[in-house]
C-alpha cells in the first residue's frame, strides 16, 4: 500500500497545527499497515477515528469561540471525512473491498484540499487553536 507522506502543500504555516496534521498522517499510515496484515486494524481504525475526531473538535470549538465566518463549511468538510472513514470501517468489518488502497485514495486528496483551503484560511485569520 502506498503510504501518505507529508507534503509542503499540506502546511498551514502554523508549526503546532502542522505537527498535529503530521500526527494524523502517521495514524493513517499505521492503519494502512494494519489493513495489509501488520497489526490490529480494528484498533488502528479506532485510533485514527479518535485522533481525527479530537482534532476536529478542537478546531470547531476554536471556530465557535471566535465567531469564525466559515464554520458551517469547515465543519461540513470535517463531517464528509468522518463519513468516509465510517464507510471504510464498515466495509472492512463486512469483508468487502480493498480498504488499504481506498484509505489512501480517499484521505490523500481530502487532506491536500482541506489543509490548503479550509485550514489555511482558518489559521491565517485566527492564528493557532489551543491544544
Amino acid at each position: 500500500m502506498p503510504r501518505m507522506e507529508w507534503k509542503d502543500s499540506y502546511s498551514v504555516g502554523v508549526p503546532a497545527v502542522d505537527h498535529e496534521h503530521k500526527e494524523l498522517i502517521d495514524l493513517v499510515n499505521r492503519l494502512g499497515d494494519a489493513l495489509i496484515g501488520d497489526g490490529d486494524a480494528v484498533a488502528a481504525f479506532g485510533d485514527l477515528f479518535r485522533g481525527i475526531s479530537a482534532h476536529f473538535a478542537l478546531e470547531e470549538k476554536f471556530m465557535r469561540e471566535n465567531d469564525y465566518d466559515q464554520i458551517a463549511q469547515h465543519k461540513a468538510d470535517h463531517e464528509r471525512l468522518l463519513d468516509e472513514l465510517r464507510d471504510i470501517m464498515a466495509d472492512y468489518e463486512s469483508g468487502t473491498g480493498p480498504q488499504a488502497d481506498r484509505l489512501v485514495a480517499a484521505l490523500d486528496p481530502w487532506f491536500t484540499e482541506h489543509f490548503k483551503t479550509h485550514d489555511a484560511r482558518l489559521h491565517s485569520r485566527l492564528g493557532q487553536h489551543p491544544h
